[in-house]
């Protein structure tokens, strides 16, 4: 009457031992490393617009300074 293969039985929804992953480390969350990835990105873009402004703003400044009064920059239509 009682058969062995039933007494191993497993509860049901149990994984097999051979069926589990044997992962150490616990799955890695990447929020941080993307949040850290838009920062680094937004501070580069402010950075660039940044230098181009105190850029032009150098310019003028030394337009001026050489005494000339037609410093405005002409925009081509």
């Amino acid at each position: 009457m009682n058969d062995p293969k039933l007494d191993n039985a497993k509860p049901d929804g149990a994984k097999p031992a051979s069926l589990k992953r044997d992962n150490p480390r616990p799955q890695e969350n990447r929020t941080p490393a993307m949040a850290g990835l838009a920062i680094a990105v937004v501070l580069l873009v402010v950075g660039l617009w940044l230098a181009r402004e105190l850029t032009a703003a150098s310019k003028m400044q030394d337009c001026l300074m050489s005494g000339r009064t037609n410093c405005n920059v002409i925009q081509p239509q």
